[in-house]
């Protein structure tokens, strides 16, 4: 039928569009990037480096993950990657540093390196790292990253944002840093005494049962528009059908 072709038409040409798009966007998502985002201040964290395969006829082969020095963090410990191997460098910083409690630190981990395993056109690998304590006094740490394909090239991640706010070419990985909420102590956990919301008086059966009736009639709301609008394009199409 007619009326079944245009729809078909419609469902091609937004499908297409919907591909172009994810297809545009894709490009500029595919960095290495640390999952989650975002830590607490002063705490413990658990991240991820995702590091996804640019490249259609390379894999990936080595990554290495460089550490901040000027706000050095003294214990790092890694998660094994199955068919990868991991070395974990600590050294002495180029400069001493004094961390948030007032010590004078000197060296700490410098890098991680990850090689041995690959990363296939098409895939992405996620390398986990626990780390802290984190320091109290910055609101973001980065980690440069270098990428080793198996063809040679080696692509360096360590570009910060340009100045208008865009994003550059090979962002840094950052981990923001965020301020700990009300309650939590210094591993990011939350207070023992946690406060308990307060229960409404007249919370009782009756007022469960108002509350099922409501949600009963606005689900028998939603379907009857729901089966009118159905009803409304079929007789539409048929329309258009027989006026062929």
């Amino acid at each position: 039928m007619a009326f079944t072709a245009v729809t078909r038409r419609v469902a091609i040409v937004g499908a297409g569009a919907l591909a172009l798009a994810l297809g545009l966007a894709f490009p500029a998502s595919a960095h290495v990037t640390i999952q989650p985002g975002t830590a607490t201040q002063g705490g413990w964290t658990k991240i991820a480096f995702r590091v996804p395969n640019e490249r259609d006829n390379a894999s990936t082969s080595k990554i290495e993950v460089e550490f901040p020095t000027d706000h050095p963090l003294p214990f790092v410990s890694v998660k094994p990657v199955q068919g990868w191997d991991v070395k974990v460098t600590r050294g002495e910083l180029p400069a001493p540093v004094v961390n948030d409690d007032g010590d004078k630190v000197t060296e700490a981990v410098l890098k991680i390196t990850w090689s041995g395993g690959k990363i296939n056109p098409g895939e992405f690998q996620e390398f986990e790292a626990s780390l802290g304590p984190l320091p109290k006094s910055v609101d973001q740490l980065r980690f440069p990253t270098a990428q080793t394909y198996t063809s040679g090239e080696v692509v360096k991640w360590a570009d910060v944002a340009k100045d208008d706010g865009s994003e550059a070419d090979h962002p840094v990985p950052v981990l923001k840093l965020t301020a700990p909420a009300d309650g939590e102590g210094g591993h990011g956990a939350a207070s023992s005494s946690p406060s308990v919301a307060p229960v409404a008086a007249d919370a009782g059966p009756s007022a469960a049962a108002d509350t099922s009736d409501g949600t009963a009639r606005l689900l028998a709301g939603i379907g009857i528009a729901v089966g009118v609008a159905g009803a409304a394009v079929g007789v539409a199409g048929l329309r258009r059908s027989r006026s062929q």
